[in-house]
């Protein structure tokens, strides 16, 4: 099993979780993070450090979020590791109320420039 990052980060993008994850199995994008599953151990320390709880075990992934199980897989292929914490998206907080916000992903890699 791996821990998977739901649409509840989008435009949010807040990092506490980086901070606690022991392999780095963060990836970081645009407007989002996500889990690459072959680095994850399941230690589930992340789940509680996230502000929006956009993070959940696979295997408890509410069925309307299914779709980031390989959305997480599929980008984290793409987006460089993020090791430490950052600041959270300058309109972080307004977006954290905002729900079914997939089409506002960016799928854009953190380094990748606009």
């Amino acid at each position: 099993m791996t821990h998977v990052v739901t649409e509840s980060c989008i435009r949010c993008k807040y990092t506490d979780c980086v901070d606690v994850c022991p392999v780095d199995a963060f990836r970081a994008g645009k407007n989002m993070l996500v889990i690459e599953p072959d680095d994850c151990i399941d230690c589930a320390l992340c789940i509680p450090e996230c502000p929006v709880d956009a993070i959940f075990v696979e295997e408890d992934v509410p069925a309307d979020q299914q779709t980031f199980i390989d959305l997480n897989a599929r980008l984290a292929k793409q987006w460089p590791v993020i090791i430490r914490s950052r600041l959270a998206l300058p309109d972080a907080e307004e977006w954290a109320k905002v729900k079914d916000k997939l089409d506002q992903l960016d799928e854009r890699a953190d380094n990748q420039k606009d």
